[in-house]
C-alpha cells in the first residue's frame, strides 16, 4: 500500500481556507479532500463575513467554521494577527485563499509565506486584482484563464504554481466567461494542494519547481 493511501485523517496535511463569499472553490477542495487517497484535509474555514455561504458549506461538511469580525479590531494588521492565531491554533500547514476579499497584511504573509495559496481568474501576470474577467473582455484578450499561485505581499504577484488557459469567445459576457474560468479554478486548486501536500513544490525565486513533474496531477 502506498504512503498516501495509508494516511489516516490525523496524518493528512491540515489546511485552513479563507473565504468571503459563495465558496465554490472551497467546495472543490472539500470534495477533493473527501477522497480517501487525498493527502490533505480541511481543518477550518474562516470568513470575514458572518453570513458567507462558504461557512454553510463548511458546516455541511462537518468542518469547523469561524467568523472573524473585522470591526472587532483596530486595524487590518491586528485583524490579520488574530487570523494567524486562529490558523496556528489549528496547526494548519497550508492556507488556501478562496474568494477571500480582503488584502492580507505583511503580518499574515510573514507567518505563512510559502504555505499560502491563492487562486485568480486570469493568466497572471495579466489582469491582476478585481474584475479580472471584465479586464480581459475590455482588453480584447483572445485567451485568459486561471492561476494558482503562492501569496506574497503584492496583489496577485506571488510565484505561479499552476495555470490553465480559457478562450475568450466572441459572444462572451463577464458572466459566461467567469463560469468557464471557474471550472478550471475548481480543477487546478485541488491539484495544487495535492502537489503541496506531497512535498512536490519548491519556490526558487520567481519560479515554482514541480518535483517529479512527469507524474500526472489530478
Amino acid at each position: 500500500m502506498s504512503l498516501i493511501h495509508s494516511r489516516t485523517s490525523a496524518s493528512r496535511l491540515a489546511v485552513g481556507v479563507l473565504a468571503s463569499g459563495r465558496g465554490t472553490n472551497l467546495q472543490a477542495l472539500l470534495d477533493a479532500c473527501a477522497a480517501p487517497d487525498f493527502p490533505a484535509r480541511i481543518a477550518v474555514v474562516i470568513s470575514d463575513r458572518e453570513r458567507a455561504a462558504a461557512l454553510d458549506r463548511a458546516r455541511a461538511a462537518a468542518v469547523e467554521a469561524v467568523w472573524l469580525n473585522p470591526t472587532d479590531y483596530a486595524d487590518r494588521e491586528r485583524f490579520d494577527l488574530a487570523l494567524v492565531r486562529e490558523l496556528e491554533k489549528r496547526q494548519v500547514g497550508l492556507v488556501c485563499q478562496a474568494g477571500y476579499m480582503r488584502i492580507l497584511s505583511a503580518a499574515y504573509i510573514r507567518a505563512f509565506y510559502g504555505r499560502a495559496l491563492n487562486v485568480h481568474p486570469s493568466l497572471l501576470p495579466a489582469f491582476p486584482g478585481l474584475h479580472a474577467q471584465r479586464q480581459a473582455l475590455e482588453h480584447g484578450a483572445k485567451v485568459t484563464g486561471a492561476t494558482v499561485h503562492f501569496a506574497d505581499e503584492g496583489v496577485d504577484t506571488g510565484p505561479i504554481v499552476l495555470q490553465a488557459p480559457v478562450p475568450v469567445l466572441a459572444d462572451d459576457t463577464e458572466e459566461t466567461l467567469s463560469a468557464r474560468i471557474l471550472l478550471e479554478e475548481h480543477r487546478l486548486y485541488p491539484a495544487a494542494v495535492r502537489l503541496f501536500a506531497e512535498g512536490r513544490l519548491e519556490i526558487a525565486g520567481r519560479r515554482v519547481i514541480i518535483k517529479d513533474a512527469t507524474r500526472e496531477f489530478r
